[in-house]
């Protein structure tokens, strides 16, 4: 039984081995370069050639001046994104989910979705004319009479720029899974809540939310893991040295450090730290999650 469904299949086990090659040739191959975070690394004396050091690159990094106000500035944008991209992707969903014209339903899909397909690339070049003092959106805010505001150029409006935009660019792509959970609700308890004389509100907080309580938790433990993944691409495209103090993540700190300054050991040795925090993160939610929920992802 067990060939005949492997002839059954065989297809499909084929469609899989060019994504599994490449995952392992891109996440699994590199990962022994991780060694050269314990080695003073040369280019020239190689991987093994080079002096082990132990510590030494994650102390260096953890006794940097500028490294806890990156650490922070990493953590709060991230969880501005975490914490805004998931509300707005269920309220989304929610408000999807009410509409019953399926041709202005999928109209709105499909106009929400568009800007996940788009590079930070290309955002980023739009929202930097946008967000000039000259740009359309401060000329709109002076309609009001507020004073121009130099929104990627001042420590002050910087974080809450990017996590806007964050939001704005992925939350109708968030919103897929959640109106996925969705249709597997039961019509009947709608209609029974509706038979009890439940009203809209009702009705989503009563049914629709503990219907996809299993995914929000499941998402959420998931997000946990990228707590310290503030969007590298957005920050590069959209940052500049004089929103360092408010800007500057692990990422650019890292790109920085790797590429520009040709400090490998001590870029890696960041990147791991990042790494290991995400892991720790990650298994300590989910227990929490399967302690206090009953929900678990492993």
């Amino acid at each position: 039984m067990h060939t005949t469904y492997i002839k059954q299949k065989w297809p499909l086990y084929a469609m899989l081995v060019i994504p599994v090659f490449f995952v392992i040739l891109f996440n699994y191959v590199p990962l022994y370069g991780v060694v050269i975070a314990f080695k003073n690394y040369s280019p020239a004396r190689g991987f093994w050639g080079s002096e082990w050091v132990g510590l030494k690159w994650f102390e260096t990094a953890v006794n940097m001046p500028d490294f806890k106000f990156i650490l922070r500035n990493t953590f709060v944008i991230a969880v501005g994104k975490i914490v805004f991209g998931q509300i707005f992707s269920i309220i989304f969903a929610l408000l999807l989910n009410e509409i019953k014209n399926k041709v202005y339903k999928k109209t709105v899909q499909t106009i929400t979705y568009f800007p996940h397909f788009l590079s930070w690339v290309i955002i980023g070049g739009i929202f930097t004319d946008m967000l000039l003092t000259r740009g359309i959106i401060n000329q709109f805010i002076g309609l009001f009479g507020i004073k121009p505001i130099f929104f990627l150029g001042s420590n002050q409006w910087f974080q809450p720029t990017v996590i806007i935009l964050e939001t704005w660019k992925e939350f109708g792509w968030g919103a897929i899974i959640y109106l996925a959970a969705m249709t597997n609700i039961n019509p009947e308890i709608y209609e029974a809540a509706i038979m009890d004389g439940a009203s809209l509100f009702r009705r989503i907080w009563n049914v629709t939310l503990p219907g996809i309580s299993s995914i929000i938790v499941m998402l959420a433990v998931l997000s946990i893991g990228n707590i310290l993944n503030a969007g590298f691409e957005q920050i590069l495209v959209l940052y500049n040295p004089a929103v360092y103090q408010t800007g500057d993540i692990l990422d650019t700190f890292i790109y920085r450090q790797g590429l520009l300054q040709a400090q490998y050991s001590l870029s890696t040795a960041i990147g791991l730290f990042k790494s290991i925090i995400a892991l720790t993160l990650t298994l300590l939610a989910n227990f929490l999650a399967t302690k206090y929920t009953d929900y678990r992802i492993f």
